[in-house]
């Protein structure tokens, strides 16, 4: 009989961290094209410009991280003995 992988899908918290740190990446790259810049106080480089293209990048890399080496969930965990599913199939 084949075997199937369950993996955790969205619940991976590499897609989460991804997910979070992306979309921070996001907003901070608009302000840093929209936003004032203020380059007098940065040295003359538009620190959320930077900053967010750099968040989107790690927030890419952990998503991806995700689906190429995803987590595979077992399908029936080894217990104790003191789970319900376990005294079922004892009766």
């Amino acid at each position: 009989m084949p075997t199937t992988k369950h993996t955790a899908g969205a619940f991976d918290i590499r897609n989460i961290i991804g997910g979070l740190i992306g979309l921070y990446g996001v907003i901070l790259t608009l302000m840093g094209i929209f936003g004032d810049k203020e380059l007098d106080k940065t040295g003359g480089v538009n620190a959320n410009l930077w900053a967010g293209l750099a968040m989107i990048v790690f927030g890419v890399a952990f998503v991806t991280w995700a689906r190429l080496r995803p987590v595979v969930v077992p399908e029936h965990p080894e217990g104790d003995g003191s789970a319900a599913g376990d005294q079922r199939e004892a009766g």
